[in-house]
């Protein structure tokens, strides 16, 4: 049933704010005298002008006298009262600008200003009043710490290692970025994560704008059950078991295909019709990957990365923040930082437009060479919640199962001992390139000779380089 917003109802609210200076004062964030019927538009203009100008509310006859109204003064006001007042007001102020916006877009809509359409249309939608007067840091420590870790955060990578990096986890509401080149199993990373939440209860959503969810689920079929992709289809009768019992205790995982090109939008609609059809809301959102969407009315070319990427990035924080959902994505790194030992914004493509909105940004570090050996690492570039900007976090590998997992502290130790991984493994022959050049002044092994030692160790050094760099280039995405 649709309100009632006519004159009669909007002269109770002016009314009311009349009695009470601080109702009055606590709408004056959506109070609009354009927004009432035209009778009123004078009484409540001359409210506004009159309150800026001395202070203080007029009282009745003044407004009546001046404006030629009826307003009345309502009696007692009591709390509950003003509550539906807040509520009330808040309402018709939303529905009326809403209604202008309708109105203005017609003529927009005719010249294709879509982008301006919308964002009419989300300004009048989003208006409400302010009612969380935020928090008294002194009053409960513990609870607000509490409150905290209960509602904002803790949620667990399923990776002890770099949830320790993290202070407990992902938080809700925020968005999350995990970087890799060409061949660095980005979608191989993301699907282990859903497989994590999911085996911790959450209810988690993974979108796949490039692989198809036939695939992807094959993949998820290996990291549930501990059954090689090699021997998914010899057992099958096995699988589903495995699956099915595993399930009985799991959270939802859900996987769906989207066409590149989609924008946030599309992934709202989405999240909202699953819910009301699955009845359970979403925890954990991953999208893969943010670099195969587009931003929402705007008229951006795909190769125009910084402009494009730094709208859809905002939006997908925005839906992150608005459905307190876990958020996770992947995004491309340039070619040239394969050959890095250490990741930064100019690696990204799209750079420092995905840096800056993200919460944390994670940048990961394999090959295939490396998963082979059984390996992953990730650095942490960006986090908003803790201290960990430039560490490493090594990672286990099963390159039958697909599954990601920890490894632990004595294993971390020798793993970078032995150099094991891609970046140790670019970063000890640059070292060692370095010396025999005499780039670092370090004297060279025969004193007599050190010049042409130099060369020589140089040109295999280099060598070696050139073949492992030109392995990694050939890697495909697992």
């Amino acid at each position: 049933m649709a309100k009632n917003y006519d004159y009669e109802v909007q002269k109770v609210y002016l009314e009311m704010m009349l009695a009470d200076a601080e109702t009055f004062v606590r709408c004056q964030g959506i109070f609009d005298s354009t927004l009432f019927d035209r009778k009123l538009q004078e009484a409540a203009e001359f409210m506004n002008m009159y309150t800026k100008q001395y202070n203080v509310l007029p009282d009745y006859e003044m407004v009546n006298a001046s404006c030629r109204t009826d307003l009345k003064h309502p009696g007692d006001v009591k709390e509950g009262h003003t509550n539906w007042l807040m509520d009330e007001f808040e309402s018709f102020t939303r529905h009326k600008s809403l209604e202008r916006a309708i109105l203005k877009s017609a003529d927009l809509l005719e010249q294709h200003e879509y982008g301006e359409v919308e964002g009419l249309v989300k300004e009048a939608v989003q208006i409400g009043l302010a009612r969380d007067m935020g928090t008294d840091y002194f009053l409960d420590p513990k609870a607000r710490l509490m409150g905290l870790k209960d509602k904002n955060g803790q949620v667990t990578t399923g990776w002890d290692s770099l949830d320790r990096k993290l202070f407990g986890g992902f938080n809700r509401g925020e968005l999350n970025i995990f970087a890799g080149g060409s061949g660095a199993g980005k979608s191989l990373f993301l699907a282990n994560l859903g497989v994590n939440f999911a085996l911790e209860g959450l209810n988690v959503v993974y979108l796949t704008l490039e692989l198809s969810e036939a695939l992807v689920s094959m993949r998820v079929d290996s990291m549930v059950t501990g059954i090689s992709t090699r021997n998914i289809f010899k057992d099958l009768d096995d699988v589903e078991m495995k699956v099915k019992m595993i399930g009985k205790k799991a959270g939802m995982m859900q996987i769906k295909y989207m066409p590149s090109g989609k924008t946030a939008n599309d992934i709202r609609a989405y999240l909202k019709e699953y819910e009301i059809k699955a009845g359970k809301k979403v925890d954990v959102l991953l999208v893969d990957y943010l670099d195969l969407l587009m931003p929402i009315g705007k008229k951006i070319s795909a190769e125009n990365l910084f402009v494009k990427d730094k709208y859809v990035s905002e939006e997908l924080r925005n839906l992150a923040m608005e459905l307190q959902t876990v958020f996770v994505t992947a995004a491309q790194l340039n070619r040239g930082a394969v050959e890095e030992v250490e990741f930064d914004h100019s690696h990204i493509s799209g750079g420092l437009s995905k840096i800056q909105t993200a919460d944390n940004v994670f940048g990961i570090f394999t090959s295939r060479a490396m998963r082979e050996r059984g390996r992953y690492q990730i650095q942490l570039m960006k986090t908003r919640s803790s201290s960990g900007v430039g560490q490493k976090v090594d990672l286990g590998f099963d390159i039958d199962t697909l599954r990601i997992v920890d490894i632990d502290e004595d294993e971390q130790e020798s793993t970078n001992g032995e150099r094991t991984g891609n970046s140790s493994i670019l970063d000890s022959i640059k070292r060692k390139t370095a010396t025999s050049t005499g780039e670092n002044n370090t004297p060279t092994d025969d004193p007599t000779d050190g010049a042409s030692v130099g060369k020589i160790r140089g040109k295999v050094e280099s060598t070696k380089l050139r073949e492992i760099l030109s392995n990694m280039g050939s890697d495909e995405e697992y």
